[in-house]
């Protein structure tokens, strides 16, 4: 259990680093009085659609089989990096 969530924390904490999301968020500390609602807010907010993700998996797995979940999600990314890569995205 603890390899989940150190593996969860890196693979979140590596996605939103440099994010534009993350890049808005130092934007509103330096226009901030105080650095600590701006960081409570970001959290709660990562917290939440984190949690959004990981209900609407579970649910999503008890009707399609998982490993059908992850081709698809696989085929998914290689086709936005493709369309990416040409500059249709």
């Amino acid at each position: 259990m603890l390899k989940i969530v150190i593996m969860t924390f890196f693979i979140v904490f590596i996605a939103e680093l440099g994010d534009k999301t993350q890049l808005q968020v130092m934007l509103l500390a330096t226009q901030s009085k105080s650095i600590w609602p701006v960081f409570i807010g970001s959290s709660l907010a990562l917290i939440f659609s984190s949690l959004i993700a990981v209900l609407a998996a579970d649910y999503i797995c008890k009707i399609i089989n998982p490993s059908i979940l992850q081709t698809a999600a696989g085929i998914i990314f290689i086709i936005f990096g493709v369309l990416t890569l040409f500059g249709k995205l």
